[in-house]
């Protein structure tokens, strides 16, 4: 076999990006029947929702950030304590890293409406979930005042 007829062993540039990436959910959201989304498929135990574009997938986290809101969870320690517990995170670091990022205190409540709020979560929550690097500021922004807020089915 000639080197121009070997097989590429090397893998796309698409599967070394995160899965939230990949998924178009930059939260990592479980599927939940998320409207527009499906199920991730290509992995080995599919859970998180696959949105049809990134903007998507951020208003998505939006709206799960706004139904914690709307269950009382309004600081960065009750929200991730819920949306990544300690039995599948390192949730302690995860509140410092997401604080520090803010400039909040944990238990500083926090206005879920607000759009740089949102936005502030959204980019921490993506760069904990995914790397930095991933998700701009202003894609971002886009997503959010591409749409408005619409109520989902909650996620745990």
């Amino acid at each position: 076999m000639t080197p121009g007829n070997a097989p590429n062993k090397e893998p796309d540039a698409m599967s070394q990006l995160p899965r939230g990436i990949r998924n178009n959910n930059p939260g990592n959201l479980d599927y939940v029947g998320q409207p527009g989304a499906h199920l991730e498929t290509g992995v080995p135990c599919p859970r998180f929702a696959a949105f049809p574009t990134m903007a998507d997938g951020i208003r998505a986290l939006r709206d799960q950030l706004l139904r914690y809101g709307e269950r009382g969870l309004t600081t960065v320690r009750a929200i991730i304590s819920v949306y990544a517990p300690a039995s599948e995170n390192p949730t302690g670091a995860y509140i410092y890293a997401l604080c520090s990022r803010m400039g909040v205190q944990p238990d500083t409540v926090l206005d879920l409406h607000d759009t740089a709020t949102q936005r502030a979560l959204i980019a921490g929550i993506a760069t904990m979930e995914n790397g930095p690097g991933h998700l701009g500021l202003p894609q971002i922004d886009q997503a959010l005042h591409a749409a408005p807020a619409v109520p989902q089915p909650a996620e745990a």
